[in-house]
């Protein structure tokens, strides 16, 4: 399919998925969404081709994926409800639709893939030991996609740290240090002082992505790449990014909270997103660091936004911060 620019992107509506999708049709790809009601998520002049259909449905992803280049699995059962039962057939119909089609598979991939024992540093290579039911279905995933490259499919992995971003959805960012919609009065630390934490601002991750697709002869067969994305040496760097982004929105220097741990704990048993944050613990008593060294030997550089400007854009797409005053002819900056 050379010069063929059209891709296929699961999970649009999801942060990382929508990103990919704006950020493919801004380098002027075509890209369908699909979508079980589109009518209803599709914005006008968004530059998306709509497609109607579920993930869950191998039929659905077939024709979506007719003529594809790309197909993008970035889907995810909605509020870590499920997993057992919807992730494997969900990538088994992305393989599937990719195999007829003639397309490459991109997969966002994440960081519960590892157990302690590969940490603190992950390497591409770093065994893939999860202690943890979603850790094992990632793993699984991952297998699946290899079988389907060593059977001619590609395969193409960016594995990245904790998301964030301006439309990042679910995510510790957003539901573990600060609460959308809200001023910032406080800022949750859910890690220990002194370990490092890995986090991925979402629209680094996505130009990554389309950057790798972009690369002349791309190789076939399985490539994983991983992202270095801003590391939290001390585990306090990014609480402190967001004090020092409210305060210069003119609001005042929030407080920090340790997070409450002991909450979690207690309503695992009965809260879904609970137990999930609870098996995902160890991620914040361990150091994570990502070796990005293969990605920039096949880019050159990894794309990276500062912190503090990440941090802003994120927190405004939440609707944490003030708005500012808009101006009148009676004011200066009208004169």
């Amino acid at each position: 399919m050379a010069g063929n620019k059209t891709a296929l992107v699961l999970g649009a509506t999801g942060g990382i998925g929508g990103e990919v999708a704006r950020q493919l049709r801004d380098a002027g790809w075509q890209v369908r969404a699909l979508h079980r009601d589109p009518q209803r998520v599709a914005v006008a002049g968004d530059g998306l081709d709509w497609r109607r259909g579920d993930a869950m449905n191998g039929a659905d992803v077939m024709a979506a994926a007719r003529g594809c280049a790309v197909i993008v699995h970035a889907v995810n059962p909605p509020g870590y409800r499920r997993w057992g039962e919807l992730v494997l057939p969900m990538i088994d119909n992305t393989i599937a639709a990719a195999r007829a089609a003639g397309a490459r598979i991109v997969l966002p991939g994440t960081v519960y893939n590892y157990g302690p024992d590969a940490l603190p540093v992950l390497a591409e290579d770093a065994p893939q030991h999860p202690r943890t039911r979603k850790g094992a279905i990632r793993v699984e995933m991952e297998r699946r996609l290899r079988v389907a490259a060593d059977g001619g499919t590609p395969v193409l992995v960016v594995r990245a740290g904790d998301f964030f971003g301006p439309r990042a959805g679910n995510n510790w960012f957003s539901q573990g240090l600060v609460t959308p919609g809200r001023a910032v009065t406080r800022v949750l630390q859910p890690g220990r002082p002194g370990v490092a934490h890995q986090w991925s601002y979402l629209p680094d991750v996505a130009r990554t992505m389309v950057r790798l697709l972009e690369r002349r002869n791309a190789p076939a067969g399985f490539e994983s790449f991983h992202m270095a994305g801003h590391v939290d040496a001390t585990g306090a760097e990014m609480v402190e990014a967001i004090r020092r982004v409210v305060r210069a929105a003119g609001a005042r220097m929030p407080s920090v909270w340790r997070f409450p741990w002991w909450l979690v704990a207690a309503g695992s048993p009965v809260v879904p997103l609970f137990r999930e944050m609870a098996e995902m613990r160890y991620l914040w008593r361990e150091p994570v660091r990502m070796d990005n060294t293969r990605l920039v030997a096949a880019l050159g550089h990894e794309p990276h936004t500062p912190l503090d400007e990440a941090v802003r854009a994120t927190l405004e797409g939440l609707g944490c911060l003030p708005q500012p005053a808009l101006s009148t002819p009676g004011d200066p900056a009208w004169r």
